[in-house]
């Protein structure tokens, strides 16, 4: 497929505006100030200071070794970072730079991360940090994830090219934040989740990233997306941010990004938007949905009618483990909706299954003599206000709607109704 001169340019923006490196592959690349000859030493560490959301780079260790004193070039004397070398400006006073000297709320990249075991809220071992993942933006480096996988080991070792197994990168949200004088004591570094591992940029991570940026490289960064992913991220950013991210967009852009997302996404996005933006993106929706919105936005006591999507799990109370299995396995569902499997006699709500017992379960199984018949669901006029309750309270995925007769409407989804409680919360 040939590539337009479009892709060609936005390619090139976004490869000048920000970079991802790992740290394996910076470990011991030479620093070299203002040019390529004059050698100040090689990058033994990075230190970076514990900010939020994300850890951001403080300088470079350079050690020397044989007795001779180490060097700390602060970050906002680094320059450029190339494949060949890191370039840094001249030491202010004098031929070298200070000694590094360690400073509270500072970690080190190697000596704090590199090697240690990653232990759970429970204590028990999970993985083991290999590799650091960077995100590098006009100047500013930041920590994005940790790598649990062995491709670290593989980069040390300039092998980094090949791909041998898929990185299992720990968002580092995940991370709890520690000190040095903790992590200097351990070989371990906690989980603030029972179980933190996340795909690769994942879209609360793209989120934090694109708030980093701004301008053209945050424009550039969230039009390489595609829809669903785009989708997702907008989800989870910030309302400023999605006041921007979807100011820009082209009109058969947006088009596609709003139609991968929930009415209740919707409606959180449109809540934060200026009025004329709203009217203009409500066009490019069905008329039906653009109605169900416009009056999420302006009635405070919305039902769980409007908030509801209409594609669930269920099945009658003759199905078998394996028939719906097949089914789920055959993508005949969207992800989102594979947590429950609700069972229904003549359309009335009689059972669920947590997904997690069917695939447990033999495939012979009939779901009528596994199902739990205590099924917590909401009335189809229950308030946002109550949803909010019944999910706070319940702590469930899905919220099952019926209708006076019991009957299965749809589902409410726990992202569509806590992520608006949090932008309303922001803005």
């Amino acid at each position: 497929m040939a590539v337009t001169p479009s892709e060609l340019k936005l390619a090139d923006t976004m490869s000048r505006e920000f970079q991802f490196f790992w740290f394996s592959e910076l470990l011991k690349r030479p620093v070299c100030v203002d040019k390529i000859g004059n050698r100040l030493g090689k990058l033994s560490d990075l230190v970076f200071q514990l900010t939020e959301p994300h850890p951001e780079a403080a300088g470079i260790y350079v050690e020397h070794g044989w007795g001779k004193p180490s060097e700390f070039v602060p970050w906002n004397r680094v320059t450029s970072i190339e494949s060949d070398a890191i370039f840094v400006l001249p030491p202010g006073q004098g031929a070298t730079y200070p000694p590094f000297v360690d400073q509270p709320g500072w970690i080190m990249t190697d000596q704090h991360l590199m090697g240690k075991t990653i232990l759970d809220t429970d204590g028990r071992r999970v993985e083991v940090v290999n590799d650091v993942p960077l995100l590098y933006s006009k100047g500013r480096m930041i920590i994005v994830h940790v790598d649990a996988s062995f491709n670290g080991f593989f980069r040390k070792w300039g092998l980094g090219s090949v791909r041998w197994i898929k990185d299992r990168l720990i968002s580092w949200r995940y991370v709890q934040p520690f000190s040095v004088e903790d992590v200097t004591m351990t070989d371990t570094v906690s989980l603030s989740v029972k179980k933190g591992t996340a795909l690769e940029l994942p879209s609360e991570d793209l989120a934090d990233v694109l708030e980093m940026l701004s301008g053209k490289e945050q424009e550039a960064f969230f039009a390489a997306l595609d829809s669903e992913k785009a989708a997702e991220t907008l989800s989870h950013a910030e309302p400023r941010a999605k006041r921007q991210l979807i100011a820009n967009l082209r009109k058969e852009k947006a088009q596609k990004i709003l139609t991968e997302l929930s009415i209740p996404q919707l409606a959180d996005l449109f809540s934060v938007l200026p009025y004329e933006d709203t009217h203009k993106f409500l066009e490019l929706l069905p008329e039906q949905e653009a109605k169900r919105i416009r009056r999420i936005i302006s009635e405070r006591e919305i039902t769980a009618r409007e908030l509801m999507a209409t594609e669930c799990l269920s099945f009658g109370k003759e199905a078998t483990v394996g028939e719906i299995l097949r089914k789920i396995r055959g993508g005949e569902y969207e992800y989102e909706v594979v947590s429950y499997v609700y069972v229904v006699e003549d359309s009335v709500l009689i059972g669920v299954i947590d997904l997690r017992d069917l695939v447990l379960a033999p495939d012979t199984a009939v779901v009528g003599d596994m199902m739990i018949t205590s099924v917590v669901a909401a009335e189809e006029d229950t308030t946002r206000e109550d949803l909010e309750e019944m999910f706070a309270k319940y702590h469930y995925r899905l919220i099952p709607v019926v209708d006076i007769q019991d009957r299965l409407l749809g589902v409410i989804h726990y992202n569509d109704i806590i992520q608006g409680l949090v932008t309303r919360a922001k803005t």
